[in-house]
């Protein structure tokens, strides 16, 4: 398939982009389909995997008390780190699923299958991704270096997953959630039953929104054999979802209640379990608005997850302004 061949749509628009988004009005023609590869014109994505890594590092802080301008710094680098890990991930999920892709109604006009780019070159567009990640990486401490290395192993298997069991977005959740882990391991050096409970959390709430996003390709995925939670749960998936939203929200407050400590108060544990309650109940309205058979509103409940993903670290945050306040007066 030649390199060269542009695709009439926009020159090489995916489908399921961000309208008007930037990649697609602004970037020179040759860097689009890296850009595209990357999903950069489809952002939420980076939200969902640098969510977990901000649930974790503002947690973290509220538990020991000791907010600082290196978690700032802190922030920033696991954004930029989110950034870089979700192309990579993403550049090599198309690598291996170009002949799925193909087949896929929603997929196909991807960089690799509609001949915008070789296999060769996104490969070597996803090798210096990867470069870049491990810039950002080695500026933690060791332990946040061994589980970011270890952290490349779910995201290699994460695209064959679809190939061999019908739980496919449990992989990814595996993979997407390390960041919960990363979080509080950068703040505090060590590993906690909290950082753990969250990883659950957040694994159990990819279950939810990746089910959602299945739901788009289902048709295509039952004539290629690509297995899939929404082809698994098929029509009781809203009953596997509010299981997957229960369990979410419980391993979050569970979290929460095993991080606090002396240096909490009551108001900021009030603050921030309200964060977390809000995040259950924005899940609870998005599967009271899903339509399963309709790929536009999956994919507009799936994106609606960065503003519930958010809610909690709103809670954190706001809890940890509250405490700095406290204690700043007590100490006046």
């Amino acid at each position: 398939m030649s390199e060269k061949r542009q695709i009439p749509d926009q020159i090489g628009r995916v489908a399921d982009a961000v309208n008007k988004n930037w990649v697609d009005k602004f970037a020179p023609i040759f860097s689009r389909p890296y850009l595209r590869l990357s999903r950069i014109d489809r952002p939420a994505g980076t939200w969902l995997l640098l969510i977990p890594c901000l649930w974790s590092l503002s947690l973290a802080i509220l538990s020991k008390g000791d907010f600082n301008s290196n978690d700032v710094w802190a922030a920033v680098l696991m954004a930029v780190g989110a950034f870089l890990m979700r192309g990579a991930g993403c550049t090599w999920n198309d690598i291996t699923d170009q002949k799925i892709d193909a087949k896929v109604t929603r997929t196909k006009s991807r960089p690799i299958p509609s001949g915008q780019i070789s296999s060769k070159r996104a490969f070597f567009w996803m090798l210096f991704q990867l470069l870049a990640a491990a810039s950002v990486l080695f500026t933690f401490n060791s332990l946040a270096i061994t589980l970011g290395l270890v952290a490349l192993i779910p995201v290699a298997i994460y695209p064959f997953a679809k190939r061999f069991t019908w739980w496919p977005q449990m992989f990814l959740g595996i993979a997407f959630n390390w960041g919960a882990l990363m979080g509080w391991v950068i703040h505090t050096g060590s590993l906690a039953l909290s950082p753990i409970l969250l990883y659950l959390a957040g694994i159990t709430w990819t279950l939810f929104y990746d089910t959602i996003y299945a739901h788009q390709d289902k048709e295509d995925d039952a004539v290629i054999g690509v297995k899939s939670t929404a082809r698994l749960f098929h029509k009781d998936t809203k009953k596997w979802l509010c299981c997957f939203l229960i369990s979410s929200v419980l391993f979050m407050l569970t979290a929460l209640f095993s991080a606090i400590n002396h240096n909490n108060n009551i108001i900021s544990i009030v603050i921030s379990v309200l964060g977390i309650l809000g995040f259950g109940t924005h899940l609870l309205w998005q599967l009271v608005k899903l339509d399963i058979n309709n790929a536009e509103n999956c994919l507009r409940m799936f994106r609606l997850n960065r503003e519930a993903g958010l809610l909690p670290i709103t809670g954190f945050t706001c809890a940890i302004i509250l405490q700095f306040i406290v204690l700043t007066n007590l100490n006046q």
